[in-house]
């Protein structure tokens, strides 16, 4: 057979697509645009969702041993020390709901702003209890995820609270659960007022120092501010009911070289192996909105006859 009939073409199989080179430049062009679209117009929003409602049974099944096990260590222990514990459990819930509809600590000054602003004598909060599942896998965040969410009436921006005190906002809502930002995440502000002096400030998350705490910042040196001070909120960001207990002053350092103290507080509530807590309705959804302001009449024309 001559030689010139041969076909010196590679056979497909050993044909080859684009580059390696290329292939990277693409995908890693592909995974950017993905990555700016989701931050500025979030459209993988419904696929988390979808995500999270689909992996919600796995979840459950796989905190299904975990259930067992501690129901079954607590059953060993005495009935009488059990029902003492949730006896407790119950009256903490229960004055903590008073404290949300009451607003015992600023009882004073709350009637004088109502009267001023034509608001009911007292505002009700309505809440919603809910179950801490477990905390959030992201390690540089102080998140817990509860098992109440979009089709349980859950709002995005609601203060939820333990029996102690506030514990942190809802930041996410997905059909079937809530994640919530805990008072010492980097990210969180809450307005505060000191019960003693009734200053007004804000608290910032602090989860670096003394292990997670709350930092009064902007504060003047010469601050009346006193270790033992009790925080809580002011309500004037239209979030969180006024009165409700934050946080406690534990430490105050002054520096001759800087006009500002470093005041921290400490949370009262249990930010650590918290179970049960109640999401409060934010307080923006209770206040109607101000009536429309009518157009005023036009002026008379020049000319026109009476």
């Amino acid at each position: 057979m001559p030689l010139g009939t041969l076909d010196r073409n590679p056979p497909p199989f050993f044909k080859q697509g684009p580059s390696a080179l290329t292939k990277l430049t693409f995908f890693s062009a592909f995974a950017l645009f993905l990555m700016v679209a989701d931050a500025r117009f979030a459209i993988m929003r419904p696929l988390r969702a979808g995500v999270a409602t689909v992996l919600y049974p796995v979840q459950l099944a796989a905190m299904g041993p975990v259930r067992l096990i501690q129901g079954g260590r607590a059953y060993v222990e005495t009935v009488s020390s059990a029902q003492a514990e949730a006896d407790s459990a119950q009256k903490k819930l229960t004055q903590q709901s008073q404290r949300a509809s009451q607003v015992e600590q600023l009882t004073l000054e709350n009637e004088r702003l109502r009267k001023l602003l034509g608001l009911r004598d007292q505002i009700s909060a309505p809440g919603l209890a809910a179950e801490v599942l477990y905390d959030a896998a992201d390690p540089y965040t102080r998140k817990v995820i509860v098992d109440r969410g979009m089709t349980h009436g859950v709002q995005a921006g609601s203060p939820v609270l333990d029996e102690s005190g506030v514990l942190g906002q809802v930041t996410r809502v997905l059909p079937l659960v809530s994640e919530v930002t805990l008072l010492i995440d980097r990210d969180q502000a809450i307005p505060v007022m000191n019960t003693r002096t009734g200053a007004r400030s804000v608290a910032y998350g602090d989860p670096t120092s003394y292990g997670g705490v709350l930092e009064l910042r902007f504060m003047a040196g010469n601050s009346d501010v006193q270790p033992g001070d009790m925080l809580t909120t002011s309500g004037v960001d239209g979030v969180y009911p006024a009165g409700l207990r934050v946080a406690k002053v534990e430490k105050i350092e002054r520096q001759a070289d800087s006009a500002f103290a470093r005041i921290y507080c400490r949370p009262v509530a249990l930010l650590s192996g918290v179970r049960h807590v109640m999401v409060l309705q934010p307080l923006s959804e209770q206040i109607a909105p101000p009536p429309a302001k009518e157009d005023p009449p036009l002026p008379p024309k020049k000319g026109a006859r009476k």
